[in-house]
């Protein structure tokens, strides 16, 4: 049998993935679509809630998940506020931007000062 941590690491994933496919899920409809209105908003959140529903939640404690689970939860509360799709649009890419840039940051660092490094070889 498996472990109780191999368990836990398991429904971790996978509620890691599905709010991933949740993000992606809306962001390309918001990004994609024509002619929006606040009812297919709300209709395309009843589906992708659908598939998040079936995964159980888990705690998430690093930072930019929590981020993310943060962000679906505000994409949830819109669905039943009296916003105008621009400004819920306008809101969620911006909030969706900034996740992204915060882990694209992590992952490519600039080294500054280059042309100093070898000053001391002269």
């Amino acid at each position: 049998m498996a472990s109780q941590k191999a368990v836990e690491n398991s429904n971790r994933l996978r509620y890691i993935r599905a709010l991933e496919r949740f993000h992606k899920s809306i962001i390309s409809y918001l990004s994609n679509t024509q002619e929006l209105t606040n009812a297919k908003y709300d209709k395309k959140i009843d589906n992708a809630l659908k598939l998040l529903n079936r995964v159980e939640e888990v705690i998430i404690y690093k930072g930019e998940l929590k981020d993310l689970q943060n962000l679906v939860k505000k994409m949830i509360g819109y669905k039943e506020s009296d916003n105008d799709i621009k400004e819920i649009k306008s809101d969620i890419l911006y909030l969706s931007n900034q996740l992204d840039k915060s882990k694209n940051a992590r992952r490519y660092k600039k080294d500054k000062h280059t042309k100093h490094k070898f000053n001391d070889w002269e």
